[in-house]
């Protein structure tokens, strides 16, 4: 922790200011460059981390792809096999071979629809679940670390600032459901 806390003082003492005056149009740019410019100091700080990285992360025993798709699942739900390759960037029978092993230690289910039995639905177990609940807790509580050593002026901005990027994010979101509307 004490790596997290001398990184943060020092980007605080070595971080230039935003440029004054950044309420004109003009100034938005410089803004951006100088947000963007903050890249590096991102680095930084996740080099900072590496050493406080939870442990259940790294006890996880999955591959990357592995993880990957525990990950999708606990964040969409059950999804078919067909749309859980597509979202990897993965071919069909990629995203096969991963699922069965991820089945075969107990993760993730299989099921097929009543309904077609073509379609292939692939869901967390209870296992899968209890797995990603455990590693979404380790990464809050670390987060929740980090805050408590901030002041409450940072811990305003990081609001703030977390808000602004929520905001955009929605903003992004609802542009391109238009934008695929408009080509239907």
């Amino acid at each position: 922790m004490y790596g997290i806390i001398h990184l943060m003082k020092n980007i605080d003492a070595t971080s230039s200011s935003p440029p004054a005056g950044a309420s004109a149009e003009k100034d938005k740019e410089k803004l951006i460059q100088h947000i963007l410019g903050l890249n590096q100091r991102l680095e930084e700080l996740e080099r900072a981390l590496r050493p406080v990285i939870p442990t259940e992360w790294l006890s996880a025993d999955l591959t990357m792809t592995q993880l990957r798709v525990v990950v999708v699942l606990f964040r969409e739900g059950p999804v078919r096999m067909s749309a859980l390759a597509s979202s990897l960037g993965l071919g069909l029978a990629t995203a096969t071979g991963v699922v069965d092993r991820l089945v075969d230690r107990g993760y993730v289910v299989r099921e097929g629809l009543p309904s077609d039995r073509r379609v292939v639905m692939c869901r967390l177990s209870a296992k899968g679940e209890k797995l990603m609940t455990r590693l979404w807790q380790a990464g809050q509580d670390q987060i929740r670390r980090m805050l408590e050593i901030m002041t409450c002026s940072q811990l305003e901005q990081v609001a703030k600032g977390t808000e602004a990027f929520i905001e955009a994010a929605r903003q992004l979101q609802e542009e391109s459901g238009s934008r695929k509307r408009a080509k239907r």
